[in-house]
């Protein structure tokens, strides 16, 4: 058993990967994300969303490729599209005008006030904090991560959450906002070192294609062990998926197939006889 929990200490990302696939089976690459700082190379096999693909994108879009395509990206300012996923980066400073909730007003809040609380609230990289972000498919990257993202549905996120609190217990805490979950990816996890539920946001689903049925679970690298053996311990202990159904019971039937059953039953011999 100590060599068992010494080799989760030091598990790698393609480990990691596999016991995601077996355990959860994701329908989508899970996404490994680091954070370069200023003078910091990329991976090598990175693509630049403006130099290789000639697009300014979105920070969604970033983890959607890698999760979708199996690409491995980095976006940097010039990448930027999405000026919201911008700030939580630090790729550009708040100003009076977004702090002041004009961007909520009217869409998301139904005034500056309620709009300037909402983006008070958000979780961001200060800037210069960091100079890139790279996304790339877990089991195929070469690099540590410091956060990774798993999208799945309901049932494939609780049981990762089931696995986060095998042997800890309690809860995992998370908050929702409808917006910039980007900040609820890759800020809150790193700021926190811990496990973040995610409710896919408005702009996810329309520019990085998250769909009505998915949600998302991120988690530091950190605990990446820890949900390893849970994945490992809740499996013994019957939590798994898919889910399994209870089957064994006996079901009822509609009055006249009760009466077909009986009429059929006439002729066959009793039990034990």
């Amino acid at each position: 058993m100590a060599s068992n929990q010494t080799a989760l200490r030091s598990v790698d990302t393609k480990t990691f990967a596999a016991k995601i696939d077996e355990f959860v089976r994701p329908a989508t690459f899970p996404v490994a994300v680091k954070f370069l700082k200023k003078g910091e190379a990329a991976p090598p096999n990175a693509k630049r969303p403006l130099a290789d693909m000639q697009r300014h994108v979105t920070v969604c879009q970033g983890w959607a490729i890698a999760r979708r395509y199996g690409w491995t990206t980095v976006l940097r300012a010039e990448d930027m599209k999405c000026p919201l996923g911008a700030l939580v980066a630090g790729f550009a400073a708040p100003n009076a005008y977004y702090e002041e909730g004009n961007l909520c007003a009217g869409m998301y809040t139904a005034d500056e006030q309620a709009g300037a609380r909402s983006e008070a609230s958000v979780e961001k990289f200060k800037p210069g904090e960091i100079d890139g972000i790279v996304f790339g498919p877990l089991a195929r990257v070469e690099f540590e991560p410091a956060v990774v993202i798993i999208y799945g549905n309901a049932a494939q996120v609780m049981r990762l959450v089931a696995a986060a609190l095998y042997k800890r217990g309690g809860r995992i805490g998370s908050s929702f906002a409808a917006r910039m979950d980007c900040s609820d990816h890759l800020v809150v996890p790193l700021r926190t070192d811990e496990p973040q539920v995610i409710l896919p946001c408005n702009g996810d689903r329309i520019f990085a294609g998250a769909q009505d049925e998915e949600m998302a679970y991120t988690t530091p690298w950190s605990k990446a062990a820890e949900l390893v053996e849970g994945l490992e311990g809740t499996q013994k202990g019957g939590i798994r998926y898919p889910i399994p159904s209870f089957l064994t019971y006996e079901p009822g039937m509609p009055r006249k197939y009760e009466e077909l059953l009986a009429m059929q039953q006439e002729g066959r011999p009793k039990a034990g006889s």
